[in-house]
């Protein structure tokens, strides 16, 4: 007799939809790392929009290295195809992540607010991500809420700590 099959509820489709594309190393790497690029494109661009094409071109740069470092560790085993593609694959949560910030600083560009508040209203996005993403990692261990909150707020400013750091080196 076979096991019968449950259609996984709605909610449990967005949970694995956000646990795919968000909590990967790649995204949360991608995530800090977009929030660095934010604030250093801060210091020298004359609007949000320039802003988010510099972090973001060079989001995508790390990217296209992160994918080419992949490809060239495994299409010896795997094939160039199946390679690229599994690098790409692997990779793409660093664009996901980058994506509540980019939704904040088009928000920004749009309604006229001023390249500092973009840029702080960007950073804001980048430590809820990362409570959420620290919450989430806490649950899944079994934690009590007040430790998951602990943990989601820890997490959210180790990955703003990291990110300021970033922007002090460069």
């Amino acid at each position: 007799m076979s096991a019968s099959t449950t259609t996984p509820s709605r909610w449990a489709r967005v949970r694995a939809w956000f646990d795919v594309r968000f909590r990967s190393p790649a995204a949360i790497y991608g995530l800090i790392v977009f929030a660095a690029f934010v604030t250093i494109a801060d210091d020298h661009a004359e609007s949000v929009w320039e802003v988010l094409l510099s972090a973001s071109t060079s989001l995508i740069v790390f990217f296209i290295a992160h994918v080419f470092a992949h490809t060239l560790t495994e299409h010896a085993d795997h094939g160039l195809r199946h390679a690229t593609r599994e690098g790409m694959r692997h990779g793409a949560g660093m664009l996901y992540a980058s994506v509540p910030s980019v939704l904040v600083l088009v928000w920004a560009g749009l309604t006229g607010v001023s390249i500092d508040d973009a840029a702080d209203l960007s950073m804001l996005s980048t430590f809820v991500v990362l409570g959420l993403l620290g919450y989430s990692a806490y649950r899944r261990r079994g934690a009590r809420l007040p430790v998951r909150l602990l943990g989601a707020f820890a997490t959210a400013c180790l990955g703003v700590f990291i990110a300021i750091l970033e922007y002090a080196i460069h």
